[in-house]
């Protein structure tokens, strides 16, 4: 594994980039960087979750076949756990990854091999797009916030009912799977639901204004 954070002249937002083709790897790091990104770099999977566990980067870019935990095994976290949005970066196009790709949600699915210059338009654009639906989800949230009260969230804390209308906004959800989700997210990382819930509402404000990167 190795780790790069350089954060001079980095204020686009903050991207793990996961690939285990280590030339890849520093060709996509580089051109990130100069192009104004603060990067996080992973050669394998679990230590992409380890790294995305403790950055919580604003988006990751995400190799599907790797040793261990696969791209999508990262992507599954980062949807489910971290709330991060993600473009698949893959020498694979057969119908089964597409399909894949697809249903796990990816912002962006880019076919190698590409040339920096074509990969960083695409991460601008993937971006805006996640920019736009945290501050949608946001909104939604805060103009109708779920009753929660009678599945017993409301005591958890003022930010429950606003991280769980935003998990139901972005992932089209009842108000009960919602919470159920939240619940589990706070599990797997051995946090309370409310911590949980803080953490969520935290990360779609700081994706939704650009400024926070900084």
């Amino acid at each position: 594994m190795q780790t790069q954070a350089t954060v001079a002249m980095a204020n686009k937002g903050k991207i793990l980039v996961v690939d285990d083709d280590r030339l890849v790897l520093a060709t996509v790091t580089h051109g990130l960087t100069a192009a104004g990104y603060e990067v996080i770099d992973a050669d394998n999977g679990d230590d992409a979750i380890l790294l995305a566990r403790q950055h919580r980067p604003d988006l990751a870019l995400l190799d599907i076949r790797m040793e261990g935990k696969s791209g999508f095994d990262v992507a599954e976290y980062l949807r489910d756990v971290g709330h991060t949005p993600f473009v698949f970066l893959s020498a694979f196009a057969d119908e089964a990854t597409v399909t894949k790709v697809k249903a796990l949600g990816a912002l962006a699915y880019l076919v190698k091999p590409l040339e920096i210059g074509q990969i960083v338009p695409t991460v601008d654009a993937a971006f805006e797009r996640a920019r736009a639906a945290a501050a949608a989800a946001l909104q939604a949230a805060a103009q109708d916030p779920p009753e929660v009260a009678d599945d017993g969230a409301a005591a958890l804390g003022a930010t429950v009912p606003l991280a769980v209308g935003v998990l139901m906004h972005r992932f089209s959800l009842t108000r009960g799977d919602a919470l159920a989700r939240l619940r589990r997210g706070a599990a797997a990382e051995g946090r309370t639901v409310r911590a949980q819930a803080d953490r969520i509402v935290q990360a779609v404000e700081d994706l939704a204004d650009p400024g926070s990167a900084a």
